[in-house]
C-alpha cells in the first residue's frame, strides 16, 4: 500500500491545528470503490471556470501521484494528474489536482483511486481526502505539459494548475529577496524593469505593467518552512561562497505548477532532476575610474546606518538600523568594505542616523572609520531637519578641498533636507564643482491622502510631494547657496522616483540632465523591488558640469544579492548567521552606488573610456558613447493575494 499513516506525533501536530485552521468540512470515513470502477475525471473537477462546478460534492477519481509534499515541512498533501491515456485535453482545463491529506503520505508514480470532497481554498480547487485510497498500479509516469514565459494570457497557467510542467527556456532570476526566508526565487524571461523606469507614467507605464504581469514565475522549494536550514538554490546549498544573484539564469525547470501566496509557482518534484543555475551575472569588483578622471563622486544609500548615538542606544524608538552592538558591527564592516572599494573623493550618503555632527554622531564615526583622510561636511546646524535619517557628505581631504560654505534648506515638509557643498581638486580652485545630495519622500503610502495617494499612474504615493521638492531644489540651487557662483552642479542621491516620473522630468526642464539616462539608457538600475529593476539613485548635472562628466558607473554590489546576506540577524539560526554573512561589500545595503567620474583635462584623440564588469559602466560625452549592462526588458505587476493551503501573505514592505 503506497499510502501510509504518519506517526501519531506528526499526525497530531499536522492534522489537529491545521484542519481547524483550514476549515475543511468533515465527512464520514469512506473507502474508495475498486479500481476501474466509474470515476470522475479531473477535467470535470477543474472545468474551465474559476471555481469547480463540483465544489462541495463528494467524488471519486483515479489518477497518478506526481509529487508528495505531506512531510512535516510540506503542504499536508500531494498532487495527482490524470493518466496520459485518460487525458481529455480540453482547452483551458487542467488535469492535475492537489489532494489535501494531512494524515497520509503518497508515493510518486502510484496510480490511486481516491474518494473525497471537492473544495475551493484560497483561489485553488483541491480534493479533501476521505477514508483510505486504493492502490491500482505502481511505477506509472505522466507526460509533463510544456509551458513558456511570458504566458499568453492570465488563464494560460490556470489550464495547467496542479499538473507536472516543464519550461524549455533559459529563464532569468529577477528577485532573490525571499530566498533565505522562504527558499523561493522570482523568474522571468529576461530582466524585468519597473514600468515607469522604461515608459512614461499613465498609459505607457500601465501598459508595460499589464504586459509583464504575464512574465513572472516563482521557483519554490517544495516546503512551507520559514528560514529553512538549507536553501537548495543554487545546489548544493546557498551560502556567501555559493550565491545566486538576480540576473543569473535557470535551465531545466520542471515541477508541479500551482498558485500560492498570490503567485504562480513551480514546486520541484522531490527526488527529481536538479534545476541548473548559471552565474550569468557574476559578482564583479567596483568599476575602475574612467581614463583621465580627476575626481570621482559617489552616491550611496547606506540602509539606515544608526550608531546608537555613539553610546550603545540601539533600543531608541526611532532607531531604524542595527538592533544591537553585534548587528552594528556586522553592518559597519560591510559598509566600510563597500565605501572603500568605491575609490571616491566625495561620497553623498542617504539614510544616516540624524544625530548631529558631534564626535559621537553617526556621520563622524563613519568618516573616522574610513581613515584619517576623510572628513564630514558640517552645515552649522544641530541636525538636518527632524527626520530620524538624513543625508551626509564625506570627502577625502587629501584629494579635494571644500570651497565656500556648506548649505541646506527645507524643500517641503515630507522630504529630507538636502546638503550642498562646493569642492575643487586640491590646488586647483578654478576646477570648482558643487555637489547637492538629496533624499526625497519615499513611495510608502502611510498617511498619504488626497493628491498624495497613489493615482494609479505607476508613480506611487507622495508623487506630488516629490514633485514639489524637485521644483524647490532647482530654485534653491539657482541662488548658488554655497556662495560659489559659476561652479557646475551635480545633484545626487535617492530621489525615490524612477527615470520617467514627474520629479525627474521637472529637474530636466530646470536644466539638470540625467547622466545615467543619457549614457546608460534603459537597462540601468540601482534597486530591485518585487522583481522589478530600476534606478532611484541619480547623478543629474547642469550644463556646466555635464561637459566634465567622463564616465558614470553603477556597481551592482547590493540590489542583485539575496537579502539573506545582509547584516541583520533576525529570522536566522546560528548556523545561518554564519553561512549567510561575510564582512565584505556584498549586500552592504539594498541600493547600488552610483559613481561619477569628472575630468577637466582634454582627452587624447584615441582615449577610450574605462569600463568595468561591476555594473552599468558608461562613457561620458568626452570619452565616447555607448553603454554596457544587461538587456532592458519590461516590468511586472505584483498582486498580493491569498494562498492555496494557508491564508498568510508574503509581502515585502514598500520603500
Amino acid at each position: 500500500m503506497s499510502m501510509k499513516p504518519l506517526n501519531a506525533m506528526t499526525a497530531g501536530l499536522l492534522f489537529g491545528p491545521f484542519a481547524l485552521f483550514a476549515g475543511h468540512a468533515t465527512h464520514a470515513a469512506a473507502t474508495a470503490a475498486p479500481c476501474g470502477s466509474p470515476s470522475t475525471l479531473i477535467a470535470d473537477v477543474q472545468a474551465a471556470s474559476a471555481a469547480s462546478p463540483l465544489a462541495g460534492k463528494p467524488v471519486e477519481i483515479e489518477a497518478v501521484v506526481t509529487a508528495d509534499y505531506s512531510g512535516p515541512d510540506g503542504f499536508m498533501g500531494f498532487f495527482v494528474q490524470q493518466a496520459d491515456e485518460q487525458r481529455q485535453d480540453r482547452p483551458g482545463v487542467s488535469e492535475g489536482l492537489f489532494v489535501y491529506s494531512p494524515r497520509y503520505a503518497a508515493r510518486a508514480g502510484d496510480l490511486l483511486r481516491l474518494a473525497g470532497t471537492v473544495e475551493e481554498r484560497y483561489g485553488q480547487t483541491q480534493l479533501a481526502l476521505s477514508g483510505m485510497p486504493s492502490l491500482c498500479a505502481s511505477g506509472r509516469s505522466v507526460t509533463p505539459a510544456s509551458l513558456a514565459l511570458p504566458f499568453p494570457n492570465d488563464m494560460a497557467p490556470r489550464a495547467r494548475a496542479g499538473m507536472l510542467v516543464s519550461f524549455p527556456q533559459t529563464l532569468t532570476v529577477n528577485d532573490t529577496h525571499e530566498l533565505g526566508r522562504y527558499g523561493s526565487l522570482l523568474l522571468g524571461l529576461g530582466r524585468l524593469h519597473v514600468p515607469t523606469a522604461v515608459a512614461a507614467p499613465r498609459e505607457g507605464g500601465v501598459q508595460v505593467a499589464a504586459d509583464n504581469a504575464l512574465n513572472r514565475l516563482v521557483l519554490d522549494d517544495g516546503s512551507s518552512q520559514q528560514n529553512p536550514a538549507v536553501v537548495p538554490y543554487p545546489a548544493p546549498a546557498l551560502s556567501t561562497a555559493n550565491p545566486v544573484r538576480a540576473g543569473d539564469t535557470v535551465t531545466g525547470l520542471r515541477g508541479v505548477l500551482e498558485k500560492r501566496y498570490g503567485n504562480w509557482r513551480v514546486q520541484p518534484v522531490p527526488g527529481g532532476a536538479p534545476i541548473r543555475f548559471t552565474a550569468s551575472n557574476p559578482r564583479q569588483p567596483a568599476p575602475a575610474r574612467a581614463t583621465g578622471t580627476d575626481v570621482r563622486v559617489a552616491a550611496f544609500n547606506v540602509l539606515n546606518y544608526f550608531n546608537g548615538n555613539g553610546l550603545g542606544g540601539f533600543d531608541a524608538p526611532d532607531n531604524r538600523g542595527a538592533r544591537n552592538a553585534a548587528e552594528f558591527a556586522r553592518q559597519e564592516a560591510k559598509l566600510l568594505a563597500a565605501l572603500r572599494a568605491l575609490d571616491a573623493d566625495v561620497i553623498g550618503l542617504m539614510e544616516v542616523e540624524n544625530n548631529g555632527f558631534g564626535p559621537r554622531s553617526a556621520v563622524q564615526r563613519l568618516a573616522a572609520q574610513l581613515g584619517p583622510d576623510w572628513r564630514a561636511v558640517e552645515p552649522g546646524t544641530p541636525r538636518l531637519g527632524l527626520d530620524a535619517i538624513s543625508v551626509a557628505l564625506l570627502y577625502k581631504q587629501r584629494t579635494v578641498m571644500p570651497l565656500g560654505a556648506p548649505a541646506t534648506t527645507v524643500l517641503e515638509a515630507r522630504s529630507r533636507h538636502p546638503l550642498a557643498q562646493t569642492f575643487a581638486p586640491v590646488g586647483n580652485p578654478s576646477q570648482a564643482f558643487t555637489v547637492a545630495v538629496n533624499h526625497l519622500k519615499s513611495k510608502n503610502c502611510a498617511d498619504a491622502g488626497g493628491a498624495e495617494r497613489d493615482q494609479g499612474d505607476g508613480q506611487g504615493c507622495w508623487n506630488a510631494a516629490r514633485s514639489r521638492a524637485a521644483r524647490a531644489l532647482a530654485d534653491w540651487l539657482k541662488t548658488s547657496p554655497t556662495g560659489v557662483a559659476g561652479a557646475g552642479t551635480l545633484v545626487i542621491g535617492d530621489l525615490n522616483s524612477y527615470a520617467r516620473e514627474e520629479p525627474i522630468s521637472l529637474l530636466a526642464r530646470a536644466g539638470y540632465e540625467d547622466m545615467v539616462a543619457r549614457l546608460a539608457a534603459r537597462d540601468a538600475y540601482t534597486y530591485v523591488f518585487d522583481g522589478q529593476a530600476g534606478y532611484l539613485d541619480y547623478a543629474l548635472a547642469d550644463a556646466v558640469l555635464a561637459r566634465r562628466v567622463r564616465g558614470v558607473s553603477i556597481w551592482h554590489v547590493n540590489a542583485d544579492e539575496p537579502s539573506a546576506f545582509a547584516y541583520a540577524q533576525a529570522h536566522r539560526s546560528a548556523g545561518q548567521r554564519e553561512r549567510y554573512y561575510a564582512p565584505d561589500a556584498w549586500r552592504a545595503s539594498d541600493h547600488d552606488p552610483v559613481l561619477v567620474d569628472l575630468s577637466w583635462r582634454e582627452p587624447a584623440p584615441d582615449a577610450a573610456p574605462a569600463r568595468s564588469g561591476g555594473g552599468n559602466a558608461v562613457a561620458g560625452p568626452e570619452g565616447g558613447g555607448g553603454s554596457v549592462g544587461t538587456a532592458a526588458l519590461l516590468a511586472i505587476v505584483l498582486a498580493a493575494s491569498t494562498a492555496l493551503a494557508m491564508p498568510a501573505i508574503r509581502r515585502r514592505p514598500a520603500r
